[in-house]
């Protein structure tokens, strides 16, 4: 495998603008063949997303690292991730910073994803199901937001527990089927301004 993890370094992210050297070191070192069924485990570090049982994916090692570098997550920051599917970018994201809290609607796929943390002893994670419209269930402020499927607006109640002077990255759907990579800023004000980076396609917000 480490002949793949070299490939998806180099050809996926660094050659697509992935820089962060804490994003590439995570992406480096968390498993990804571990967060796929076993009849994609060969092709776990291809660039494309895989399915992962009812009905979802894993996202592709791009838009995974692209999602937390746009976050500008380090070691100090609190992260709340929204959707959190078998557990690869809660992982990841583990690796890098101090605290990160995930929520899940599927029960068997938070069940899946609390294994997978258990087996790499990943002990900064809080996994709960939960309703990612409406956020982390107790009050809390995150330094950042990364949500893994689409909304169909802006997520105001979702937004209302990132910190000023924090960001979130939420794909977004537009007319016409589109999503677009949003990123919001929150000014140490409260007000939040958007950024629309690329175009991306992922499961809807449930």
């Amino acid at each position: 495998m480490q002949k793949a993890v070299e490939i998806m370094l180099h050809s996926h992210l660094m050659a697509r603008g992935i820089r962060d050297p804490l994003v590439l070191d995570a992406m480096a070192t968390v498993p990804r063949e571990l967060f796929v069924l076993p009849e994609y485990r060969e092709r776990a570090y291809d660039d494309l997303p895989l399915p992962i049982g009812n009905g979802q994916t894993i996202s592709q090692p791009y838009i995974v690292a692209l999602m937390i570098q746009l976050a500008h997550i380090n070691k100090h920051s609190t992260v709340l991730d929204i959707g959190t599917g078998c557990g690869y970018l809660a992982a990841v994201l583990a690796r890098i910073a101090d605290q990160v809290c995930t929520l899940e609607r599927i029960p068997e796929l938070t069940t899946m994803a609390q294994g997978h943390f258990r087996e790499l002893g990943l002990k900064n994670i809080d996994s709960r199901i939960g309703d990612g419209h409406i956020g982390w269930p107790e009050t809390r402020q995150f330094d950042a937001i990364i949500v893994s499927c689409a909304a169909d607006e802006r997520p105001d109640q979702l937004l209302s527990q990132l910190k000023p002077g924090g960001r979130a990255v939420i794909p977004i759907s537009l007319s016409a089927g589109e999503q677009m990579l949003t990123v919001y800023e929150k000014d140490e004000d409260g007000k939040l301004t958007s950024t629309q980076h690329t175009a991306v396609r992922f499961v809807p917000m449930l």
